[in-house]
């Protein structure tokens, strides 16, 4: 068994003691408690306790415990590769489809750094994605991945039309066509089917009809009964299942529906989820935070830990953007239908607001669509293409996700290996130009522990990047702890071991977190020298490494900070 030094910073009542008041090289069995702490409002608190621990270890001797480590492949390679500054932070999210749903085309992608698999349930057959979910699943049980699954509901479409081709029609200048919402099967000529019957309520003549925020637009010339004839006024291409939105006066025609946001389809596939196994439902068309809570609730009462995304995709979830992000346990960015519904020109500075929002509120964000949309066809990217990526890794987005890129495109795998190089290039040059985030901007905690879980890792973060420590380990059931690390984006990488397999795949979406199964136990000495053992075993720590330790797995912890209220 390895010796360890332990470098133990006190806390007491949150203020983190200056590293020079550590007495380095000392090993402390248990910290008293504070008799009494009176409580933010100046009154006493109810008595409870809490209990973290937070220490820096070095590892002086090998090891030769041969234990299992629930490490996955494409971690520990990177690792020995790049060593733990190099590994990656921004987590890489794949739409499977038809291009790559085969075994050895998912291997490719878990390969290449795919850590979330992605199925819109709009497209496919209920089997063909069930195959997907049991072949990512054998993939990691098999092979040694983590990869998480996430499906997307389909929502209520009420913006959606359909020319009835298998890909794209050209509307040419000046051309005239038809947006019914008579259900017809098959194409006919300069003929679109709208989803929903009511869409074209509230329309003039002269208003302008965006296919797909700007791939094509159209004038309202007539309006026939729920029907409209228009004119192309700029030409384009009419994709299946494009987006509609209405503008008048270079404004959004705004417009309230009464359908639930999810459908009878969408319960339908949540419980085919449910019964898969998966680790994300990410709901299309959020509102409100109303959906979101419901489908929390339900899903609770199933005992199911999977996590609720919102898609924010529309001008009223812009509204009600910080209620949405409160509710949900992420949120998606989806730039292409959101960019249906309000001007161009604001897509950066909304997308940088929601960022911004989810870090403040420890909610994992993924930045979506349309991020390397060449690569559908073209087997390099645009420049503009990786400077908006780059631009998004820049603003610490959890995760960046490919949709047709990997879904349907030719060069699936090249796409999910720019976004690796561009991410990779752009933490690295925020690390070489000392370009470090700010700490957020507000607190989370409601209750006076979450606050003490919050300050304690506020603190350890600092001290992370101020030590130089090599990585940060915690040691945690439910991913509290990890993801309030992962929120204040310390420079080295943050490794969660944890005994709730649902926790582990839940932390894949975690910005800097690599989720790591282990058999915890209620010694938390006994689970440091064994951890660290084992990572030192596979060669990824040599001696002189020093390892940050945090903890929030076990509730009572004899080395620890404790912090007593009566």
């Amino acid at each position: 068994m390895a010796s360890l030094t332990t470098d133990l910073a006190f806390i007491t009542n949150y203020p983190m003691v200056k590293a020079s008041c550590m007495e380095l090289g000392k090993k402390v069995f248990g910290v008293p408690a504070p008799p009494r702490i009176i409580g933010f409002n100046g009154r006493r608190s109810k008595s409870f306790s809490t209990r973290a621990v937070m220490q820096v270890d070095r590892v002086v001797e090998e090891s030769k415990n041969a234990d299992f480590l629930g490490l996955d492949v494409v971690t520990e390679t990177e690792l020995r590769e790049k060593g733990f500054l190099g590994l990656r932070k921004t987590k890489l999210v794949c739409t499977v489809g038809p291009a790559c749903c085969s075994y050895e085309e998912l291997e490719k992608m878990a390969s290449a750094g795919m850590n979330v698999a992605r199925l819109n349930m709009c497209h496919n057959t209920r089997n063909w994605h069930q195959d997907v979910i049991r072949k990512v699943k054998k993939l990691n049980h098999e092979k040694g991945f983590c990869v998480s699954v996430m499906i997307d509901t389909e929502g209520s479409q009420i913006h959606v039309a359909d020319h009835g081709g298998p890909s794209s029609v050209k509307a040419e200048d000046g051309s005239i066509w038809f947006f019914t919402t008579e259900e017809f099967e098959g194409c006919r000529p300069f003929t679109v089917q709208a989803s929903y019957e009511g869409f074209a309520e509230g329309i003039k003549e002269g208003d302008e009809l965006v296919v797909d925020g700007g791939m094509a637009t159209f004038e309202v010339i007539e309006r026939i009964g729920n029907d409209l004839r228009c004119k192309c006024i700029d030409p384009g291409l009419l994709l299946p299942r494009a987006k509609l939105s209405f503008w008048r006066d270079g404004k959004l025609v705004e417009k309230h529906y009464e359908l639930p946001t999810l459908s009878t389809k969408d319960w339908s596939d949540i419980e085919f989820g449910i019964s898969e196994g998966v680790d994300f439902i990410a709901m299309s068309f959020v509102r409100d935070d109303d959906a979101v809570k419901h489908l929390k609730n339900y899903l609770s009462t199933k005992n199911k830990f999977i996590k609720v995304l919102a898609k924010i995709e529309s001008l009223e979830s812009l509204h009600n953007l910080e209620e949405i992000v409160e509710a949900s346990d992420g949120i998606m960015v989806a730039r292409g239908d959101l960019g249906v519904e309000i001007p161009l020109e604001q897509i950066p500075t909304v997308q940088e607001k929601i960022v911004d929002l989810c870090r403040q509120l420890n909610k994992p964000v993924i930045v979506a669509s349309q991020l390397l949309e060449s690569m559908i066809e073209y087997p390099t990217p645009t420049r503009a293409e990786v400077a908006d990526v780059s631009e998004a890794v820049r603003q610490y987005a959890d995760a960046l996700m490919l949709s047709g890129e990997s879904a349907i495109g030719s060069f699936g795998e090249k796409a999910l290996s720019v976004l690796r190089m561009a991410s990779t290039r752009m933490e690295l040059w925020s690390r070489e130009e000392n370009q470090q985030p700010a700490f957020p901007k507000c607190k989370i905690g409601v209750s006076l522990t979450d606050q003490i879980a919050e300050q304690i890792c506020n603190s350890a973060s600092r001290m992370a990047n101020n030590l130089g420590v090599d990585a940060v380990f915690v040691y945690t059931k439910h991913g509290k702890m990890a993801s309030l690390l992962s929120r204040n984006r310390p420079i080295p990488p943050i490794f969660a071991f944890t005994n709730v397999e649902s926790t582990q795949m839940a932390l894949n979406l975690q910005w800097g977190v690599t989720p790591v199964f282990f058999d915890l136990s209620d010694d938390m000495d006994a689970n440091m020298t064994k951890t660290i053992d084992l990572v030192k075993s596979k060669g990824l720590l040599k001696e002189g490494d020093a390892v940050l330790i945090v903890s929030d797995a076990i509730p009572t912890v004899y080395q620890s900070l404790q912090v007593k209220i009566v």
